[in-house]
C-alpha cells in the first residue's frame, strides 16, 4: 500500500534522526570545530524544534489539510538534511539541525493520522505493526547507522541519506496520499503559545540540566516557566470553546493509560540505549559499526515481531500485548544491569538484548491502535501529536535522568567507572518502564464495538478498543 509507504519511510526518517548523530560527534568536531556545548546542541537543537512543535503541526494539519502539510514538512525536512550535510561551520550545522525538527515535528504526526484515515479498521492492527517497526528501527538503529556511515564513508551522509528518501516520497505522497481534515476549526493561538512555550521550558531544561547541573539558574528558571506555562495551557483548554488538545481526552483511561505508558517507556528506552552504545564502545572496545551490530538483536527484533503483534492486537485486543511487551522489556534492561561488567561478553548479553527487542516490537503497534482508537476520526490528528510529543519529551527526560544518575555513581575515568554508573542506570530504566506497563494495564480491555447510533457525545468516540471509561 502506498500509503504505508510514503508514510513508514517518513517517520523511519524522523526517528532516525533523534539519535543518528550521537556516534557521528568526535568527527563532527574534528571537520567543524566547536566546544562541547556546542557538539551537544547538534543533538539537542534537532530533540527540542520537533517535541516544542508537534502538536501545533498536528493543529496545521487537521486545519489546513494533512496531505499538504504532510508535503510541506517532508520538504522541509529533506531541505534541512542537505543545509546539515552542507554546513560550514557548527552554528549552521546547529541551525540546519532545529530547521529538520521544524519539518519533522509537522510530518510525524501526520504520517499516523494519514495511515488511519487510508486504512479499513479491519487492516489497522497489522499496519500500525509494520509502521511501528520501521519508526522503532529508525530511533533504535540511529547510533548503528550514525556510526557506520561516519566510520566508512563520513559523517556528512548522516544527512545526506535523507535526501533521496525525501525526493523520492514527494512526489509519491502528492500521487498516492488521500487529502483529509479535521474538525475544520480556527488555530488555537493562545493554547499553540502556552503549549510551545511550555514544551520548550521543560525540554531545554532537560537537554541542559546534566551538562550544566540541575541548580544552574538557567535551567531553574526553564523548567519552573514550563511548569507555570503547562500548568496555564491545562486550564486554558479547560476552559475553551475550541482547545488545540481538548482536555477531556483524557477523560478516557484508554487515552490517559497509553500516553502514560508511552511517556515512561521512552524514558526508559530513549536513557538506556544512549548509554548502552557508550558502554560497547568505550569499555567492551567496539567500534561503531561492531556496537550496532551487536546491538542488532534488539534495534532489528521490530521488523519481524511487530508485524505479528499488529496481528495479535486484531485478535486479542491491544492492552495485553502491549503490557506484556513493557514488562519484557523491563525484564531485559534488569538482566542487563545484573550482567554488566567491565569485560561482559556478548554471549551473557545476547538474552537481554533479545528480550528487549521482541518488548519493543509488541509495543509499538498496538500503542498506535490504542492512541488512534480512543478518539474520535476527526481528533486524530491532535492525538497523534499529543502522543509523538509526550514520547519526545520522554525521550528527553530518559537521557537527562540516566546520565545524571550515571554521573553521580561513576564516569568515563574508567572502565570500571563506567560500568559502576551504568548499573543504577539500567535499573531505573527498567523500573520505569515496569510503570510503563502498569499504565499500560490501565487502558480498558477490548469489547465490541458500540453501536454509531448511541457513541455520540461529548467525549471521545467509543471504538473496538476502548468503549468503556
Amino acid at each position: 500500500m502506498w500509503t504505508l509507504l510514503v508514510t513508514s519511510v517518513a517517520g523511519f526518517m524522523a526517528a532516525l534522526d533523534n539519535l543518528v548523530v550521537s556516534t557521528a560527534l568526535p568527527s563532527i568536531r574534528k571537520d567543524l570545530g566547536g566546544a562541547l556545548e556546542d557538539l551537544e546542541w547538534t543533538v539537542s537543537a534537532y530533540t527540542l524544534t520537533f517535541a516544542v512543535l508537534l502538536m501545533f503541526g498536528a493543529a496545521l494539519g487537521d486545519r489546513f489539510g494533512r496531505r499538504r502539510l504532510f508535503m510541506v514538512g517532508l520538504a522541509v525536512f529533506t531541505g534541512a538534511s542537505a543545509a546539515a550535510a552542507l554546513a560550514p561551520g557548527i552554528g549552521s550545522l546547529i541551525a540546519a539541525r532545529a530547521v529538520q525538527g521544524v519539518g519533522a515535528a509537522v510530518m510525524m504526526p501526520l504520517t499516523l493520522t494519514l495511515l488511519t484515515a487510508a486504512v479499513p479498521a479491519a487492516r489497522r492492527g497489522m499496519v500500525y505493526g509494520i509502521w511501528g517497526a520501521v519508526n522503532g528501527l529508525g530511533v533504535a538503529s540511529g547510533p548503528l547507522i550514525g556510526g557506520s556511515l561516519t566510520e566508512h564513508v563520513s559523517w556528512h551522509w548522516i544527512f545526506w541519506l535523507n535526501v533521496p528518501l525525501g525526493l523520492a516520497a514527494l512526489p509519491l505522497a502528492r500521487l498516492r496520499l488521500t487529502e483529509s481534515r479535521g474538525t475544520g476549526a480556527r488555530l488555537d493561538v493562545p493554547g499553540t503559545l502556552l503549549a510551545s512555550g511550555g514544551l520548550f521550558g521543560l525540554v531545554y531544561g532537560l537537554v541542559r540540566g546534566p551538562a550544566d547541573g540541575w541548580t544552574d539558574s538557567v535551567v531553574l528558571t526553564a523548567l519552573t516557566a514550563a511548569g507555570v506555562l503547562l500548568a496555564g495551557f491545562v486550564g486554558y483548554s479547560s476552559r475553551a470553546a475550541a482547545p488545540m488538545l481538548p482536555m477531556r481526552l483524557f477523560r478516557s483511561r484508554a487515552f490517559s493509560g497509553i500516553n502514560a505508558a508511552s511517556l515512561l517507556m521512552f524514558v526508559g528506552m530513549f536513557g538506556s540505549i544512549f548509554l548502552l552504545s557508550q558502554y560497547m564502545q568505550g569499555v567492551l572496545g567496539y567500534s561503531p559499526t561492531e556496537a550496532g551490530l551487536r546491538l542488532l538483536p534488539w534495534t532489528g527484533m521490530p521488523m519481524l515481531v511487530a508485524p505479528v503483534a499488529g496481528f495479535l492486537a486484531d485478535r486479542v485486543g491491544g492492552r495485553p500485548v502491549v503490557a506484556t511487551g513493557l514488562f519484557l522489556q523491563a525484564a531485559g534492561l534488569g538482566y542487563l544491569a545484573l550482567v554488566a561488567t567491565a569485560d561482559a561478553s556478548y554471549a551473557v548479553q545476547l538474552p537481554a538484548l533479545i528480550l528487549n527487542g521482541v518488548g519493543m516490537a509488541l509495543y509499538f503497534a498496538p500503542a498506535a491502535h490504542l492512541v488512534m482508537s480512543s478518539v474520535r476520526p476527526q481528533e486524530q490528528g491532535i492525538a497523534s501529536g499529543a502522543n509523538n510529543a509526550l514520547r519526545e519529551v520522554g525521550g528527553a527526560l530518559g537521557i537527562a535522568v540516566m546520565s545524571s544518575i550515571f554521573s553521580a555513581r561513576g564516569g568515563y575515568e574508567s572502565a570500571q567507572s563506567f560500568v559502576d554508573g551504568l548499573r543504577p542506570a539500567l535499573v531505573t530504566g527498567a523500573a520505569v518502564v515496569a510503570l510503563a506497563a502498569v499504565a499500560a494495564l490501565l487502558v480498558p480491555g477490548r469489547r465490541r464495538a458500540v453501536p454509531a447510533t448511541t457513541a455520540a457525545g461529548p467525549g471521545p468516540a467509543p471504538a473496538l478498543e476502548t468503549a468503556s471509561r
